[in-house]
């Protein structure tokens, strides 16, 4: 997700939001191995804990092998550690998952990745939907489709304001971009846009006559048993870190964990641990078990680096870290979301991985999401050994 609209309903709307979510409950970590960098790493988590960002765990593993840690609160009224065992959101991680899940699909026919999308969409959603005649499969899965981005419409934020627990259906969240202005003409530009993925799994419910998540359950989260990974709303969650955001940024941050931003519709709603996301990438990227050679070529096509963002968009995957030294980039997701962020990447060069959940939104403007990126650069500097 990209960013959020605040408006004064939420002085009202706190008080009174529905809980769907439940308490923070401790969970037992294992011990990490020996590492030579174990200081380095740990030091940086409490540093910036200590500079605000409420709870971080985080797996990284480099030349040394693999090693773990957390710092910081998942629940902070409850005064509960952050742990490595700690479940959090992954928010637009859920796209890879789901990229991988639809490459599944068309590798056994159940539609090509260059099928129009008025094959498989409703007439009223091709009608409505600015660019979706016109575009393909494909061009979701890469962001080339030039489709506005639902979370960028202040109605939906509102509409979330008013009903934060709600467990929203497609047919509920695409009326939301009817009718806006294109960003550009199909296939003339890359922008990123949760409104791809969540026409992308209208597109697999309407293929296979099957839910998306029931697939993404039964194809990829049980074949790899990632025991700690559920989608919500479709799955029940276990214990999940509490969620935060400066919501007036005012430096104080509040609880947003029940304010569901669209979760389980393709573009978000994976609640995970880092140990699994690190299974997930390793087996999609490193190991490539996943899928056959020819689907994952697919995936790892790139378009341009787009705009100000330092990635450039695969199908249903960034080639990410831009910025960097042009040896130093890496395969993979970040999620951002209201309440939560989450990076999971596979860096080639180096064979080098790291998974990390922060219970803090980056997706909007706050005092902390600076500090989030002075986090991002400091923790893969330190990877890198600069």
């Amino acid at each position: 997700m990209k960013k959020a609209s605040v408006t004064l309903a939420v002085l009202f709307l706190l008080s009174c939001q529905s809980i769907d979510i439940g308490p923070t409950e401790s969970c037992s970590s294992t011990a990490p191995p020996a590492h030579p960098k174990a200081t380095i790493y740990q030091s940086i988590l409490n540093e910036y804990a200590a500079k605000g960002l409420p709870g971080i765990s985080i797996l990284i593993r480099d030349d040394a092998g693999p090693w773990w840690g957390s710092s910081g609160k998942a629940d902070i009224l409850e005064n509960l550690d952050m742990n490595t065992c700690t479940v959090s959101k992954a928010a637009s991680i859920t796209k890879t998952f789901v990229a991988v899940l639809t490459m599944m699909l068309a590798e056994e026919g159940a539609f090509n990745l260059d099928d129009p999308l008025e094959k498989w969409l409703p007439q009223q959603v091709i009608n409505e939907v600015t660019n979706a005649r016109g575009c393909t499969v494909r061009q979701l899965m890469n962001h080339t489709t030039g489709i506005p981005d639902l979370i960028d419409n202040d109605n939906f934020y509102l509409g979330v304001l008013n009903n934060p627990a709600r467990k929203w259906e497609p047919e509920e969240l695409i009326p939301y971009v009817y009718g806006e202005s294109p960003i550009f003409a199909p296939g003339q530009g890359v922008s990123y846009s949760n409104t791809n993925f969540l026409l992308l799994a209208m597109v697999i419910n309407k293929a296979t006559g099957k839910n998306h998540a029931s697939l993404l359950r039964d194809r990829v989260i049980r074949p790899l048993n990632l025991e700690n990974t559920s989608y919500y709303w479709h799955d029940n969650l276990p214990s999940v870190a509490q969620g935060y955001f400066d919501l007036y940024n005012n430096g104080t941050i509040l609880n947003v964990t029940n304010y569901n931003t669209g979760s389980g519709n393709g573009y978000g709603g994976l609640y995970s641990n880092i140990f699994d996301l690190q299974t997930f990438i390793e087996a999609l990227v490193k190991e490539r078990t996943l899928l056959s050679e020819a689907s994952l070529a697919q995936m790892l096509t790139f378009t341009e680096e787009e705009a100000g963002a330092n990635r450039a968009n695969g199908l249903g995957i960034f080639k990410d870290f831009l910025e960097r030294p042009a040896d130093q980039f890496a395969y993979g997701h970040r999620g951002r979301d209201l309440g939560y962020t989450a990076d999971m990447f596979w860096f080639p060069n180096q064979d080098y991985t790291m998974t990390y959940l922060i219970n803090y939104g980056t997706d909007a403007n706050s005092s902390l999401r600076p500090v989030f990126y002075e986090f991002r650069t400091a923790i893969v500097d330190a990877i890198m050994g600069n």
